[in-house]
């Protein structure tokens, strides 16, 4: 569950939300941040836990691709691959890519995600109330949790960022919080051969 969370985090910016009547409306900011055909970037995500007094921290790259999926390379405190395609979440071992098996929230997180990826904007409508505020380059927005699948979850989701998605906050209901920042985004560079690959197989 915890991964399926973090991969609904790191891919909220392919949103495809409902236009409102403001100076910048969210049918603006899905135009703008579902633009790129290919996102390369790096991430670090703290985990604050109520019991621990520093919170656990781990880093790694990412590529976002519109047509194929996300690829989340996490590289310390231990390196683990993964692939989120509209097939399921993979994880790479010694002998390839495996499939991970879905269960009930984490399968729910999942189609969340794949919702965001694709563009498609029924499933966050339904699932959350939007709130946005600022500019096409300066921008807050909030998610609060409507389905009580969710609700049990995160009490809210908070994402900001400029031209990407730069800083994604979950709050969990239970106390728990976790940041993931996302660092040195660009879209001018095209998905090499050895990514295709991974997500062909």
């Amino acid at each position: 569950m915890t991964f399926c969370k973090r991969l609904l985090l790191t891919c909220l910016w392919g949103l495809c939300l409902p236009a409102l009547a403001q100076a910048f409306d969210l049918q603006q900011l899905s135009d703008q941040l579902s633009r790129p055909e290919v996102i390369h970037g790096r991430f670090i995500q703290e985990k604050h836990l109520r019991a621990l007094p520093q919170p656990l921290t781990s880093k790694g790259q990412f590529v976002l691709a519109k047509q194929h999926g996300l690829l989340w390379l996490l590289q310390a405190p231990l390196r683990q691959d993964y692939r989120i395609t509209p097939k399921g979440i993979a994880r790479r071992d010694a002998e390839g890519w495996q499939m991970l098996p879905g269960k009930s929230a984490g399968a729910e997180q999942n189609r969340l995600f794949l919702a965001v990826l694709q563009g498609d904007s029924s499933g966050l409508q339904r699932d959350f109330e939007l709130k946005l505020q600022g500019s096409a380059q300066d921008w807050h927005l909030q998610l609060i949790p409507r389905s009580l699948l969710l609700q049990q979850i995160f009490t809210r989701i908070d994402i900001d960022g400029g031209n990407l998605v730069q800083r994604i906050q979950l709050l969990e209901a239970q106390g728990d919080r976790t940041v993931l920042i996302l660092q040195d985004g660009t879209s001018a560079q095209p998905l090499s051969d050895a990514e295709q690959h991974d997500f062909a197989e």
